[in-house]
């Protein structure tokens, strides 16, 4: 059964409405991130302990998103947006209960449990929102494009923020107290949606079967692949690697010395990623997507990961001839990462707009469920990656195990095809 697409104004409300709720969502997710990695660093977790708080949050997604396709064709995505916002206040709640006194495995396995449920809200939350726009874009000059980049690179402009915010609120506030304010905070904007949701997003089609979770589409399945080894190159360096290698070089182990590294950590977090939201943003004009042919947008993947792929190969190969953390190895180390955070950024939104093309209306949230399964299991892969690679081998190894993922790749986009007419 065919889905019914939705008109302005309407579609621009309903928009809107999304966009506000996932811009909230991703603000707290943002700043749980660093508040969970910063403070248990503190408390003296190893690198491998630290990436082990995040492998539930990303099974968690994994298993979230192969689901949600589904459970929003059936019952709606009003009701999986929802139930996203609902588990995320729920998991903030619980964490408040951590207790300093508790060993060291009591407070892994809670942390984890906690992280898992605020994964499978992130994704119901994400699948919402990505799935939305497929619906409510209006069609032709390149406004797929356009909608879909504005509401990613936003959301992770404000992550972004997020980072700083989460970082910001540890030192200042502490822990506890952090968690407690960011859940009322999402409370509020939950009362608020599902008091003002304007109509615009279809309702549940009772006949969908979750065995059409599976894409018998080779460009949605290619495109998958591309995505788990994107953003497992990334997340090799970004979750664990680099800021425990900046908290190395900042902290002095004095309170004082921790607060630097933290705001300083935090606030590299969140210029990165606001970086990567801006340009994402921006990456239909920079593109010239409004009137290029689909041929074109896939030749342009196939050449930006090629690109990005030489930065951590070269940041690697600095970092293994200096040896010992310098100044100078720091100061290029941020510059090339924001350059990173840049041509990732383009890369993604590609991604993210060949996914809706490739899709039908009628298979959005399945299609889209699936690939973001695929995203899901590519942070997996570089959570788990980040803190095993950086006790074996430092940064320089997380960069270079980046730039292989990077290669993996490659392939997945030299596989793209144009969608058949």
């Amino acid at each position: 059964m065919a889905v019914d697409r939705v008109e302005a104004p309407e579609g621009l409300a309903a928009y809107i409405a999304v966009t506000a709720a996932y811009w909230a969502f991703m603000l707290t997710d943002g700043a749980l991130r660093m508040l969970v990695l910063l403070h248990f660093h503190t408390l003296g977790f190893s690198p491998v302990q630290l990436a082990y708080l995040f492998v539930l949050y990303e099974i968690a997604g994994v298993v979230t998103n192969l689901s949600a396709g589904w459970i929003a064709a059936r019952f709606g995505l009003t009701s999986t947006l929802y139930a996203g916002l609902a588990l995320q206040v729920a998991a903030l709640l619980a964490l408040t209960q951590l207790d300093p006194g508790w060993a060291v495995a009591a407070s892994v396995v809670f942390v984890m449990a906690v992280q898992g449920a605020s994964g499978v809200a992130k994704d119901l939350t994400k699948m919402s929102a990505k799935s939305a726009v497929k619906l409510l874009a209006p069609k032709g000059q390149g406004g797929l494009f356009r909608w879909v980049a504005v509401l990613t690179g936003s959301k992770n402009a404000v992550k972004g923020f997020g980072f700083l915010l989460g970082a910001g609120l540890l030192a200042l506030a502490g822990f506890q107290t952090a968690v407690l304010g960011m859940a009322l905070v999402l409370a509020l904007v939950l009362g608020a949606v599902l008091w003002r949701m304007p109509g615009g997003l279809p309702a549940g089609r009772k006949g969908a079967k979750f065995r059409e979770v599976f894409s018998k589409d080779a460009n949605v399945n290619w495109l998958s692949f591309a995505r788990v080894f994107l953003f497992g190159a990334r997340d090799v360096w970004f979750v664990v690697g680099i800021p425990i290698y900046f908290y190395a070089v900042l902290s002095d182990g004095t309170e004082a010395g921790n607060r630097v590294a933290f705001f300083t950590i935090g606030s590299f977090m969140a210029v990165w990623t606001i970086l990567y939201g801006a340009v994402q943003a921006a990456a239909p004009r920079l593109l010239r997507a409004a009137h290029r042919p689909e041929t074109e947008i896939i030749r342009a993947a196939r050449l930006w990961v090629l690109a990005l792929l030489a930065v951590p190969l070269a940041l690697s190969a600095l970092v293994w001839q200096a040896g010992e953390p310098q100044p100078w190895l720091t100061a290029v180390l941020i510059a090339g990462l924001l350059l990173f955070g840049a041509i990732f950024a383009v890369n993604s939104a590609l991604h993210s707009y060949l996914i809706l093309a490739f899709t039908r209306d009628e298979r959005v949230t399945m299609d889209v469920g699936f690939y973001y399964m695929a995203n899901a299991s590519g942070r997996l892969l570089g959570t788990v990656l980040s803190g095993l690679s950086y006790q074996l081998g430092g940064v320089a190894l997380c960069l270079l195990v980046a730039a292989t993922m990077l290669g993996m790749s490659g392939l997945g986009a030299a596989r793209l095809r144009p969608a058949a007419p």
